[in-house]
């Protein structure tokens, strides 16, 4: 943790000079203060490399919400944290660590020219020396991962499943596998399915970072 208070103070005073300005520019559930989104991301890599934000917002009328996580790295965990909790109270916005669980958890992530559908994956949830082991399963599993935008969109529906902060404090590893031919008879399950198996064991492990493989 290099990161400063000093750092945390100045990005948060930055976004109290700037918030005018970036809700003024919320068109249709979006910001097109590109320009100032980009300083704010700049603002946040001096604090912690692994740092990153987006907007949430039910209705053009509600309150938005930026939402600040950090892509997965459990070594970052603490600098969100921190980040958050020195947060100033401004009106028209909220501030939030960490993607929490969503209901209904959703069909579907819309990837730009691919439309990911839940139903399309399985998976395997196993305790093994006391550690959690998840597995998922895909149709042409790539073998490298950033390069398919169904692994992304896994990944927002896992936050969504369990939420961002349990996934990477709950889950030992992350792997991904070729779908067999019939998922039932190597014991995996849907995806949607996950919630519930993972609620029923998760207090059997200690907190841990994860491991992507």
């Amino acid at each position: 943790m290099n990161y400063s208070r000093k750092q945390i103070e100045d990005f948060w005073q930055q976004i109290e000079r700037t918030l005018d300005q970036l809700l003024s520019s919320q068109r249709d559930m979006q910001f097109e203060a590109e320009p100032l989104l980009n300083a704010y991301r700049t603002s946040l890599q001096k604090i912690d490399r692994n740092l990153t934000f987006h907007f949430e917002c039910e209705s053009e009328q509600g309150p938005v919400e930026m939402v600040f996580g950090c892509d997965g790295y459990p070594e970052s965990i603490h600098a969100v944290l921190s980040l958050v909790g020195a947060a100033p109270e401004l009106n028209g916005i909220n501030f939030r660590a960490f993607n929490e669980r969503y209901d209904p958890v959703p069909a579907f992530v819309n990837m730009g020219d691919e439309l990911c559908e839940i139903d399309e994956f399985w998976c395997s949830l196993r305790e093994l020396n006391g550690k959690l082991q998840l597995a998922i399963y895909m149709t042409d599993a790539p073998r490298i991962l950033e390069m398919d935008p169904r692994v992304e969109a896994v990944m927002i529906l896992l936050d969504a499943l369990i939420g961002e902060y349990e996934l990477m404090t709950r889950i030992w590893s992350l792997d991904w596998y070729e779908l067999p031919a019939d998922p039932l008879d190597y014991g995996l399950m849907p995806l949607a399915d996950l919630r519930q198996a993972f609620d029923r064991i998760k207090d059997r492990v200690q907190p841990v970072g994860i491991t992507i493989h």
